[in-house]
């Protein structure tokens, strides 16, 4: 089953803009979804970039997602716990910061992809706020109901 998810701020396989980059604003994107399985009990969202040199690199880690939540707003704040959507977590990324971080590929490299994917849970989620990817991905390997990815591209 495929979960659909979509921004306002780009279409898959677009350019990210400017400003949800770490060269401008770093904000988060507006994200939205659908397609949810009526049996879902949570969500995740991973952001990561594998084209990076040294090896994929998470840009964001968002767990404990209401299953009822259609998507998110812009500019998340940087914090552990999120008040929108209610009781929703984030996780550390790779440059070592809680929350979202925008493209910041090397200057000259080409194109790097970024995969926003989203996961309908099973089960909710057990972790505490601040865990990063590899604990996230652990604890929901088993529990993917269904899920959905939006690629944008960025470029310096």
């Amino acid at each position: 089953m495929a979960v659909s998810i979509t921004s306002t701020a780009f279409e898959a396989g677009q350019p990210i803009p400017k400003k949800y980059s770490g060269e401008d604003a770093d904000v988060s994107p507006p994200l939205a979804w659908s397609d949810i399985p009526k049996d879902a009990k949570e969500l995740a969202l991973i952001c990561d970039d594998p084209d990076a040199p040294m090896g994929t690199w998470v840009h964001w880690v968002l767990y404990k997602i209401p299953a009822d939540a259609t998507g998110l707003p812009e500019d998340l704040p940087r914090e552990k716990t999120l008040k929108t959507p209610a009781g929703a977590a984030q996780g550390v990324n790779s440059f070592g910061n809680v929350g979202y971080g925008g493209p910041m590929p090397p200057q000259g490299r080409g194109t790097h992809h970024y995969h926003f994917k989203l996961y309908a849970l099973d089960k909710p989620v057990t972790l505490q706020p601040g865990v990063d990817k590899n604990t996230l991905v652990a604890e929901i390997h088993d529990h993917v109901l269904a899920q959905g990815e939006l690629m944008g591209t960025y470029q310096r």
